[in-house]
């Protein structure tokens, strides 16, 4: 069965006080997350139902994904009607372009719902405790309504017609078909799917929305005489220490790179080339907490990091909390959101045959 979908993006957001279509989340605009929600559910034929504010945003995915535009309506009901004048599908999926945490599997249990009974709204069962003029309603006799909602075309457009005939008004698509067809068929929704509406619920659909990207980092220096050897922060007492410009801690180098490349900011060298004199014998520490400001002015927080030492020569285990400690400090986090290991090589390679000290980090933040 052919299946299409109306996207509807024609609403005036007066609750939200500013477009939300066009606002972003986790690097993403509101009415991309939820067109590419059904890209990934296999439906691209689409139709965006949209206003003046969501103009460009609109005609920017139309051109891209190939995507029919349609005028919206003062109501959202003249914008469904308009969207669906001008479709030639099967199976059509009706979405508030606002509920942009729809999941495929929501979107494809209500195009099934339709295709076996002719109709699929996503809903969820009531949760809180209802109130209607002091009396307490039976909430398990009450469901609440999502998108998409979805109807063997033939039925829904025969219905919109019939309520634009009649002057027949109604909050959703559902409420439409019902007028004429009687009952509807409910499918899974999901308490995730919400419909962004004010501007208190960014606190909800931010955290959500967030992208996450990893980075690895991986450093190596040579052990020297005279040198103190420093890792993690950590002055470990040893015969020999690392050899480079700064304090030469690989350990926290390696964790830079890799928070640098899941961010993608190029590398320590860049930002802390090893020409200046500025950052001769430098604490490290402080070349992470630097690091890290400008990773947190980017918009990224940390999930995690998780590291590994690869040394033949000191023991370390002694001082894995204390390196933990430090660089949690600098990147004011939770101790338990960083991880430090150390194993030795069995004496082989470079650093089994005490050349060097090696560390390979992998780092997760979240935007």
């Amino acid at each position: 069965m052919r299946t299409a979908a109306v996207i509807l993006c024609a609403g005036a957001s007066r609750r939200m006080g500013r477009n939300k279509l066009t606002l972003e989340l986790g690097g993403k605009t509101v009415l991309r997350r939820s067109v590419e929600a059904f890209i990934g559910a296999g439906i691209r034929d689409m139709v965006l139902a949209f206003s003046e504010p969501a103009r460009d945003e609109a005609e920017r995915l139309a051109a891209e994904y190939g995507l029919k535009l349609a005028e919206g309506g003062s109501t959202r009901g003249e914008s469904v009607y308009n969207a669906l004048k001008v479709m030639d599908c099967d199976i059509v999926a009706i979405h508030d372009g606002a509920r942009c945490l729809v999941s495929q599997e929501i979107i494809l249990d209500s195009v099934a719902s339709a295709a076996m009974y002719g109709s699929g709204v996503a809903a969820i069962p009531a949760r809180d405790t209802l109130w209607k003029e002091g009396e307490i309603l039976d909430r398990s006799a009450v469901m609440a309504a999502q998108t998409p909602q979805t109807f063997a075309f033939d039925k829904i457009l025969a219905a919109y017609e019939k309520a634009v005939r009649e002057g027949y008004e109604a909050t959703d698509d559902c409420a439409v078909y019902r007028h004429m067809w009687g009952e509807a068929h409910f499918s899974k929704g999901s308490v995730a799917n919400q419909k962004l509406t004010v501007e208190s619920d960014m606190e909800l659909f931010g955290p959500m929305c967030g992208e996450q990207r990893t980075g690895y980092g991986e450093d190596t220096h040579r052990f020297a005489e005279g040198r103190r050897l420093i890792l993690g922060g950590v002055d470990i007492p040893y015969a020999m220490g690392l050899l480079g410009h700064s304090d030469a801690d690989v350990l926290t180098h390696a964790l830079i790179d890799a928070m640098l490349g899941a961010a993608a900011m190029g590398d320590i060298g860049r930002l802390f080339p090893d020409s200046s004199a500025e950052f001769k014998d430098i604490c490290s520490l402080l070349l992470l907490e630097r690091a890290w400001d400008r990773i947190k002015a980017a918009g990224y927080s940390l999930v995690n990091a998780d590291a590994t030492i690869v040394v033949q020569q000191p023991k370390l285990a002694p001082h894995i909390d204390a390196m933990r400690e430090n660089i949690a400090k600098v990147l004011r986090c939770d101790v338990d959101r960083i991880s430090v290991k150390a194993t030795t090589p069995e004496h082989t390679g470079p650093e089994g045959n005490l050349e060097c000290v090696t560390a390979r980090c992998v780092c997760t933040l979240k935007r």
